[in-house]
């Protein structure tokens, strides 16, 4: 990857704090049963066909930390988000916050957990309902979470919300409609939304992906003040891996479901050891115009996740792939040589096969 890419945005240097983790997602599967006619159903006595959204992966986040998920459109990265959060329960697997394993949580127990975890929605405008002002769009929460609260402590928690996001003088936007301001201005009232509460962990799904590009900058900078400023921890989902290079401490690459490169940022990005991985940081613009691509890119398009290939399931697209190995074996995430907790799981590019040694007897 040229040096020239890398150098374009600083790495980010966050407080990261020692210790257990705060989210820990161990062996977690999402599968969407598909509905089937009455004739197929007579036909098809096997197993029921699903979408295979999630299909085994596990990471943790560390407190303080930005952690990373990148993939296409349909790699699973947003379901894995909503996962976390127990928006949606896994159908197998374990999700783990603060030590406490959510699917072992009462009704009541999840409900005063929530105060602690929130999420940046992509879309502003579909998240906020248009017949709240935004004030009470950003006080709602804590009707939710604080109902001890009065009414002016609330309004009071709402104004110091909106200044910290920037929305300034507050009074001048609090009993305003989301359709009366900007796109950047509502993904702030998103923002203080999510933060209202003092959340411990932020899923950040696509945060900027909606804004206009003149103010991307703007909002990831306000994120990362926002992040030192209430002790955050976030869980960063984006497609854009010029994007994370700018906010991300670690990043978690996402194909058909599963997570198949997991590093350091610099490591991952410096030496990529996953052919996607490689693929996705080909196709980051460079501001040269002399610069052409020195690797081929993937074929065709990416699988069924209700039907993925066997195998490795990058290996129909996978320029180095090798038939008799990638379309037969099953890669996980193994150690990438010299490289510190940076894994990948390409046959050809991490464990024993790539360091030159013979694969240990199962």
């Amino acid at each position: 990857m040229p040096e020239s890419r890398l150098e374009q945005v600083a790495t980010p240097t966050h407080r990261i704090e020692a210790g257990p983790p705060l989210v820990e997602v161990r062996g977690v599967k999402k599968y969407f049963p598909l509905q089937s006619g009455f004739l197929a159903s007579l036909f098809n006595r096997g197993e029921q066909p699903a979408v295979r959204a999630v299909d085994g992966v596990d990471f943790e986040i560390r407190r303080g930390e930005v952690f990373g998920l990148a993939g296409e459109s349909g790699s699973g990265k947003s379901t894995v988000g909503r996962l976390v959060l127990n928006l949606l329960e896994p159908t197998e697997g374990k999700v783990f916050f603060d030590g406490m394993d959510l699917s072992q949580l009462s009704p009541d127990e999840m409900r005063r957990l929530r105060s602690r975890m929130q999420i940046i929605f992509q879309d502003p405008l579909a998240s906020l309902n248009p017949r709240m002002t935004i004030g009470q769009a950003i006080a709602h929460p804590l009707e939710i979470h604080e109902p001890n609260l009065s009414e002016g402590q609330r309004r009071k928690r709402v104004l110091e919300m909106l200044e910290a996001v920037g929305m300034n003088p507050p009074t001048n936007y609090a009993d305003k409609y989301p359709h009366q301001i900007s796109g950047g201005q509502r993904q702030r009232i998103v923002i203080a939304r999510a933060l209202v509460t003092r959340p411990e962990l932020i899923v950040a799904d696509e945060p900027i992906a909606m804004a206009d590009v003149s103010v991307r900058s703007a909002l990831l900078d306000l994120m990362m003040r926002l992040k030192d400023e209430f002790d955050l921890t976030y869980l960063f989902i984006t497609h854009d891996l010029a994007t994370a290079k700018y906010v991300c401490d670690r990043i978690a690459i996402m194909y058909l479901g599963r997570i198949v490169e997991v590093g350091p940022l610099k490591s991952v990005y410096g030496s990529p050891a996953h052919p996607y991985t490689q693929a996705l940081l080909d196709a980051v613009p460079v501001p040269d115009p002399k610069h052409r691509r020195t690797q081929p890119m993937p074929r065709g398009e990416i699988p069924s996740p209700i039907d993925p290939p066997s195998g490795c399931r990058f290996h129909p697209r996978c320029p180095i792939a090798q038939m008799g190995l990638c379309d037969v074996e099953d890669p996980q995430l193994m150690q990438v040589p010299e490289s510190d907790n940076h894994l990948a799981a390409c046959l050809l590019r991490a464990g024993p096969r790539a360091m030159g040694q013979q694969t240990p007897p199962s």
